[in-house]
């Protein structure tokens, strides 16, 4: 009998980590299914079904729902599972990263390597209500295919520019008047893109006025950064956990002022730096080199592309398993409500109606 397994969407981001999961899931002989919440862009191919409610939901019956955001519908059928967003940098000056946050939704917490796992084992051992299983990310799976590692053929540098939406970190407000005097001083072409929370008006009409008035700038706006970070040459940055994703790809980064810098970063304090950075990083130092492939080892070393693969095994295992020796999971009472009004799911009322 096939299984069925549902992809939860809060954010565009989404959709390029769960993918990888859904093709081992159609490997299996499985069937997958997204459900999007609303105000998020529907970027789904023509074979890809897309549930459109929470009565559809209930219908498919996943055995197991996947969501790499912060929260994840409690009254969905199936194991909840928790696969990130990104990777533990503490972009956000804490004492503890937000990655680590326990907000008492999942079930399942699937960690990628060193850089997360020993700690979420701990909170295994405080909480009690959930697993913990080291899986690695499902678009690790992506990044290191070998297709994707190859290396990119410019004809001129390409630099990619995706700003963290953080406030106290993002670099967009420092930099627009540098990025437009290096486009039109060097010969390097730029790809601009924000992340989906950096709506800030003025930063973005700044940036897309850059790309306007220069034939090397281009301003993305897709949901796939994928196709950018295997073209870019070096990426310009601040603290946002792409920089990581680019390293995989055995590629240097200039930050500015990044909150947790070190010897895989070319990190400036001043706008004036960013040019002499990005011309030192373009020619690949052997130091800066090592330092970037220790540095994303600690974070990801599965590299073997069967990531998802094992994200659907420690599903399998946490259902053999069951909640034998697990506690119950946090009430959540406020949360659970404000979830449900959003989703205008009140189960007693349609009862009630007949429905």
């Amino acid at each position: 009998m096939k299984k069925n397994y549902l992809l939860f969407v809060t954010l565009p981001y989404a959709y390029s980590i769960m993918r990888p999961l859904e093709a081992e899931i159609r490997r299996r002989g499985d069937n997958a299914a997204w459900f999007i919440e609303q105000g998020c862009p529907d970027a789904l191919e023509k074979d890809e079904i897309r549930l459109r409610s929470v009565r559809e939901v209930m219908e498919f019956n996943p055995m197991a729902v996947f969501a790499p955001g912060n929260y994840i519908p409690d009254f969905f059928p199936g194991v909840k599972v928790a696969l990130f967003h990104g990777y533990a940098i503490q972009k956000r000056i804490e004492a503890i990263d937000d990655h680590f946050t326990i907000r008492g939704w999942f079930d399942i917490y699937c960690t990628q390597g060193p850089s997360s796992t020993p700690y979420f084992k701990q909170l295994e051992k405080k909480y009690g209500f959930f697993r913990v299983y080291e899986t690695g990310w499902p678009k690790a799976d992506t990044y290191f295919a070998p297709e994707t590692q190859r290396k990119p053929h410019n004809e001129r540098p390409v630099i990619l520019y995706p700003p963290t939406f953080t406030r106290n970190v993002c670099s967009a407000p420092h930099l627009v008047e540098e990025i437009d005097r290096l486009a039109a001083t060097r010969p390097w072409e730029w790809i601009i893109t924000f992340h989906p929370k950096l709506t800030d008006p003025e930063i973005v009409s700044g940036y897309k006025g850059i790309a306007a008035r220069h034939d090397n700038v281009t301003f993305y706006e897709g949901s796939d950064k994928m196709p950018l970070l295997q073209r870019a040459d070096v990426m310009l940055c601040d603290s946002s956990s792409i920089i990581l994703e680019f390293m995989f790809l055995d590629k240097p980064v200039v930050t500015f002022r990044n909150s947790h810098p070190g010897p895989h970063l070319i990190d400036v304090q001043r706008p004036e730096e960013v040019g002499p950075a990005i011309e030192r990083a373009l020619t690949r130092p052997e130091a800066l080199m090592k330092e970037i492939r220790a540095y994303t080892m600690h974070h990801e070393p599965h590299r073997d592309c069967h990531c998802s693969a094992r994200v659907l095994d420690a599903v399998d295992d946490f259902l053999e398993r069951g909640h034998i020796g697990l506690k119950p999971k946090p009430m959540n009472l406020i949360r659970k409500w404000k979830l449900r009004r959003q989703m205008h799911y009140w189960p007693f009322w349609e009862k009630l109606r007949g429905r």
